[in-house]
Parts: structure tokens; sequence; C-alpha cells
């Protein structure tokens, strides 16, 4: 038990490492104080340009791959394995990179939305567990246009493929995650439903039927 704790601490301080707040001292400001306010890779995109965004991305990604491919199944000096709390050590270093980024201790605790970790822990632990995700939020961008929807029904198929996979505890990761991303997309779902949230108009295949892209 002592060495799942570890684990999830590891995994925590490794997600409070947030993409964009660590390129502060490269870009000069926090982008807390930009667009959105929302610290990922998408706010990024939008206010510091696509160079910085991709940097963002890719850190944000390969600390949630780190936490389940390496820290989880990682063997630590003088820990002896434990088979019923081995099973939980990619679940419990999933969610907890996670909300390091989400909460970061590093950054007072406001970091990014979770999304962009997700996908990298998603991919330490099975990479193919990423194609109903990538496929789902595809779809949804196109038919409606919401890149928030779109993030938060992505992680919902990845609950149900884990769900209909019967994956044991991985399947407590599916559904906590997806819980946690729509949690922190409610900024999304609030201007969604009061009108204000801001289409995709490229992607958007319904709007350009309309002339709205």
């Amino acid at each position: 038990m002592m060495a799942l704790l570890i684990k999830a601490a590891l995994s925590y301080l490794l997600g409070s490492l947030v993409g964009s707040l660590v390129l502060r001292r490269y870009t000069g400001v926090d982008i807390r104080s930009l667009g959105s306010g929302n610290a990922g890779a998408t706010n990024a995109l939008r206010t510091l340009g696509r160079k910085i965004a991709l940097c963002v991305l890719v850190i944000d990604v390969v600390k949630g791959w780190i936490a389940t491919a390496l820290i989880a199944p990682a063997a630590l000096p003088g820990s002896a394995a434990v088979p019923e709390v081995s099973a939980w050590a990619v679940t419990v270093c999933g969610l907890a990179v996670i909300l390091g980024h989400v909460y970061p201790l590093w950054y007072g605790f406001r970091g990014g939305k979770g999304l962009a970790t997700l996908l990298g822990a998603v991919a330490g632990i099975h990479a193919w567990l990423l194609l109903p995700m990538i496929l789902t939020w595809l779809v949804a961008v196109v038919l409606f246009g919401f890149v928030g929807l779109a993030s938060m029904l992505g992680t919902i198929a990845l609950a149900v493929t884990l769900a209909v996979r019967g994956a044991g505890p991985l399947l407590a990761f599916g559904i906590l995650s997806a819980i946690l991303i729509v949690f922190t997309h409610r900024g999304n779902i609030a201007r969604m439903r009061a009108g204000t949230e801001p289409r995709a108009r490229r992607l958007w295949l319904l709007g350009a039927r309309h002339g709205e892209a």
C-alpha cells in the first residue's frame, strides 16, 4: 500500500508540471490571464500561437504517459509486490496525474482541464483505447461544432469501452476520468446552455450546410 501511495504522489507532482505554466519563463505571460483563462493547449493555441501550443500539448500528454507507463508498473526499492494493490496502480497513477494537472501544487491549484493529460495516460495504458475517444471526438465536433462537448463525449466513450470489456480497476479509471473531465468543462456546459459557446466552424459540417462556416 505504501508503494501505491508513493506512486500516486509522484504522479500528482508530475501532473502539477502544467505545460503552459512551465513555459511561462519563456513566454513571459501567465496564460491564465489570457483568453479563456484555462492553462491548456487550446487556450495556448488561441492566445500564444501554434508553436507554444504544440509544446504545451507535448508536455501535458507525455506526463500522462509517464505516469501510467513508467511510474505505475515501477518496482520501488524495499517494497514487495501485492497483486491486489498492483492491479490498481495504473488507475491510481492515471487519476493522480490528471488531478495534478487540474489542481497543480506548484501553481496555486489552478491548472488546465485535463484532457491532454488523460490522453497521455490512456496511451500509457493501451494505445488502442485512444481510438474510440478520438473517433467520438471527431464525430461530435463534426455534428455539433463544440470542442468542449466533443472532449466530454470522447471521455465518456472511454468509460463505455472499458465497461464493455469488463476492465476491472481500469473501469474505475474510465468512470472517474469521465466525471472529472465533465466537471472541468462545466463552464463550457454553461456557455452551451446560454448559447455563447464558440464553435469550431471549420469542422462543423452542419454549420457549413447552413452557410455558417
